[in-house]
């Protein structure tokens, strides 16, 4: 029996920039207004008027991704260039003040921003998102339970974002700090079934926590429309090269836990609070800290766990073609995070406009 495709999309979400001040500035829609004509509904604004996300078609595999990713940078740094403005790739904008950063104008936004107050307005941060297609919804649950285990080590290898408001957090991602002001974030829960899951989001519906199965942001989530399993946790990281290689290991991870589904074999399913843990980690020290192995329930460094991950996939990437784009993670692990090498330049220079530059720079390479 063949296996399933495990179809990809990946989002980004971009910050525009003032070529002269470095600081977030508004397109006012012009950017997606004029992105429509050629990218149609691959471009689109976010809460915050500096903010634009493009994302892929459904791509077969993660050539087709690739392809689709580097070809949307393209057209988004063509486009801000149109209206003089640059296009950075990061979780935060190293000094940018969210009070300064209007809202974008839609019924949509206006309502987040009433019932969320200044959680939702101070909401000014960037990610990647990465859909897996997969057959049905009670699969997408058995992935999701299973998958929770790991999302602190992807999160790991995306951290970039150190600095908010023209402050050194101290932590590798502060994205996720600000981002879980908002309810129903954070790593899910254990549900037994599909229909468990589907009884979740009723009762959530119909007691006005929510309007749609959209409002959960966890950091996986079966989405509420789509065949998929949709990983949200990641920072907006500063190369293609970088969101390739995540997804790579995502669509990895989904195939190899249906392999062993398939060979009668679970993959452990560990509290979500245990996860929450390494998820911490993650966020303040990135690659450079421990995580725990609840497996043999011992701290371990957080890159050889990464290690661990590559070889747990490794029998799975050559069916998915992926092989190359997994192994440029080595490569994440040599250079540091997007973090890292944001706070060395600062280290380096002591001016938050040159990490922006910075940023800018890598930002386009590889395109």
């Amino acid at each position: 029996m063949a296996r399933p495709v495990f179809t990809l999309g990946i989002e980004e979400e971009f910050q525009t920039i003032d070529p002269i001040t470095r600081d977030l500035r508004s397109h006012m829609s012009k950017i997606v207004e004029d992105g429509k004509i050629t990218l149609h509904e691959q471009v689109k604004a976010e809460m915050h008027e500096s903010v634009v996300e493009v994302g892929t078609n459904i791509c077969k595999n993660i050539d087709e991704a690739r392809t689709e990713v580097v070809h949307l940078r393209r057209q988004v740094i063509e486009l801000a260039d149109r209206v003089g403005l640059k296009i950075a790739a990061a979780g935060t904008h190293p000094f940018s003040r969210w009070q300064d950063q209007p809202i974008t104008p839609d019924a949509r936004y206006d309502k987040i921003v009433e019932e969320l107050q200044e959680a939702a307005r101070s909401n000014l941060v960037f990610g990647m998102h990465v859909h897996i297609g997969i057959e049905n919804r009670d699969l997408g649950v058995y992935m999701m339970n299973a998958l929770r285990y790991f999302l602190p080590h992807l999160f790991a290898l995306s951290t970039n974002s150190p600095f908010w408001e023209g402050r050194e957090t101290g932590y590798k991602s502060f994205r996720t700090k600000v981002f879980e002001r908002f309810p129903r974030t954070g790593i899910p829960g254990f549900f037994h079934s599909a229909s468990d899951y589907d009884e979740f989001l009723a009762l959530l519906i119909k007691t006005g926590c929510i309007d749609n199965g959209k409002k959960i942001w966890w950091d996986i989530r079966l989405h509420p429309f789509f065949d998929t399993i949709e990983y949200r946790i990641c920072d907006m990281m500063m190369r293609a090269d970088e969101t390739i290689a995540v997804a790579a290991v995502m669509q990895a991870l989904v195939a190899k836990i249906y392999k062993l589904k398939e060979q009668n074999l679970n993959f452990r399913v560990y509290r979500s609070a245990l996860i929450k843990e390494n998820k911490w980690r993650a966020a303040r020290y990135g690659i450079s800290g421990t995580l725990i192995d609840f497996g043999t329930q011992e701290e371990k460094p957080a890159r050889q766990l990464i290690l661990e991950l590559l070889d747990f996939v490794d029998d799975v990437l050559d069916d998915l073609g992926s092989r190359q784009e997994v192994e440029y993670v080595l490569k994440m692990l040599e250079m540091g995070t997007g973090a890292d090498r944001q706070l060395a330049v600062f280290h380096q220079t002591g001016d938050l406009t040159k990490v922006v530059d910075y940023i800018l720079s890598e930002t386009t390479h590889g395109l």
